[in-house]
């Protein structure tokens, strides 16, 4: 078990920040964390890997006036902190003014840590998780003759404590648990290799699914890229998959976080009350979920979490700022000091068979490959793997093509997001299917 506990965090925030006063600084903020884990991996049956964590780190900010330092250290000895703080005010002694720089506005600071259920530890021992792992492999090795090979099946369990606090008198922290199991497996046939995997993630040990489930759907989705074809370069609705539609979500995010758009870096510039997406399309987030992967009361600024209408009717309602971006461009933060919590999209309620139905003939995207989005343009060019679809119906796998267009063009031209919202993460959505994309192959 960690050392340290919630109270004894916070007693350490609250410490530092007395020494940050004490040192000259006229605001402070520092947030420090403890965790513990244990990851086991078993591969083709044997135990590979067992390892267990247990850290904390602190990181301390300083200002004087509008000038900025910060310093880190791992060592939560008051001695330690006492010399973190005070490098941290040496550098903020020796920096340029940012008119833009300081603590968020005090009126917006959590004025309640609610309970948002995040905390629900595993009493599991690296045997037991080994136990796990190896029946999740085995599931997926006898799941076709044609597995022959495996990257192991992996358990991860951590708790954590995380505190931030600030001269605004705010000093708020609260416990966190998450776990997960996966499995990544080889299939072959003739001279073709193919690799997938799959994965459970969630606050609490017992919502995982299965590991003969998760070993199972690993083995399904390796077998069925056997067989793959290449494909002609051709102009195509596209279906990207749930679990990499979410991509298509964080690339909207990227574009609307502060820092983009202050540097003008962003090709939803000046988009705010716009239309983004037909109408029909909303999109929100819900920091307090409880047991929400990335529930959070606070964001890293103290700043108090609410759930929040991103895309509605298809129009963009909100930014995503820190107090810093927010000032920047003139606004008010929105609370998202570490970025956006649990998203969903509204879906249009369609099975994978309605949607490939409604397409009739054009691609499938189960995987991407290499970092293809532009922000600054727009422009998005992605390698990808998947299946194409003739007469409604999946005819064959598709391997080592490009799928090409603009974000811009994609976002307006989503004609369904599917029901198949079932993927683990913090992101909730369906498949989408786009209208058109340029889909480069031979």
């Amino acid at each position: 078990m960690s050392q340290y506990d919630l109270p004894q965090l916070q007693g350490i925030v609250a410490e530092l920040l007395d020494e940050a006063k004490k040192q000259g600084a006229s605001q402070a903020e520092a947030d420090v964390h403890a965790q513990q884990g244990l990851d086991v991996t078993v591969r083709l049956g044997e135990t590979e890997t067992i390892e267990h964590t247990n850290d904390h780190g602190l990181g301390v900010t300083v200002y004087f006036g509008h000038r900025k330092g910060s310093a880190n250290t791992t060592d939560l000895r008051p001695a330690a902190i006492r010399e973190t703080v005070a490098a941290a005010c040496r550098i903020a002694r020796h920096t340029e003014e940012d008119p833009a720089a300081g603590l968020a506005d005090a009126e917006r600071m959590a004025r309640e840590v609610p309970d948002l259920d995040l905390d629900h530890p595993w009493a599991i021992d690296a045997e037991e998780a080994a136990a796990i792992a190896r029946e999740c492999e085995d599931a997926a090795r006898s799941f076709d003759p044609r597995i022959d090979n495996s990257e192991g099946a992996s358990v991860h369990t951590q708790n954590s404590l995380f505190v931030y606090g600030n001269m605004h008198g705010f000093v708020g922290g609260y416990p966190a648990t998450r776990h997960s199991l996966s499995c990544a497996i080889l299939a072959s046939e003739g001279d073709e290799m193919q690799r997938d995997y799959w994965y459970s993630s969630s606050r609490l040990p017992g919502e995982l699914e299965s590991p003969v489930a998760v070993g199972q759907e690993a083995a399904r989705r390796t077998v069925a890229r056997l067989g793959s074809r290449k494909l002609a370069t051709t102009q195509c609705p596209v279906i990207f998959k749930a679990d990499v539609a979410t991509t298509l979500l964080r690339a909207l995010f990227g574009a609307i976080r502060g820092p983009a758009l202050y540097r003008r870096a962003s090709f939803l510039l000046d988009s705010l009350g716009e239309p983004v997406f037909p109408d029909w399309v909303n999109i929100c987030e819900n920091p307090l979920k409880p047991r929400g992967l990335a529930s959070a009361p606070f964001d890293n600024e103290g700043v108090a979490t609410r759930a929040n209408g991103i895309i509605e009717s298809g129009v963009l309602r909100t930014y995503l700022l820190d107090s810093y971006s927010a000032r920047k461009l003139g606004m008010q933060t929105t609370g998202h000091a570490g970025g956006v919590r649990n998203v969903r999209i509204d879906n249009t309620g369609e099975t994978m068979e309605q949607l490939t139905d409604r397409m009739q003939s054009g691609l499938i995207v189960t995987e991407l490959m290499g970092q293809g989005s532009n922000l600054v343009t727009g422009d998005y060019s992605r390698g990808a793997a998947g299946f194409w679809v003739e007469d409604g119906r999946i005819a064959y796998p598709i391997s080592e093509i490009t799928v090409a267009g603009n974000l811009r063009d994609m976002f307006d031209g989503l004609l369904a997001v599917g029901g198949d919202n079932d993927i683990p993460g913090s992101i909730d959505t369906g498949s989408w299917l786009i209208e058109s994309m340029t889909v480069a192959g031979q």
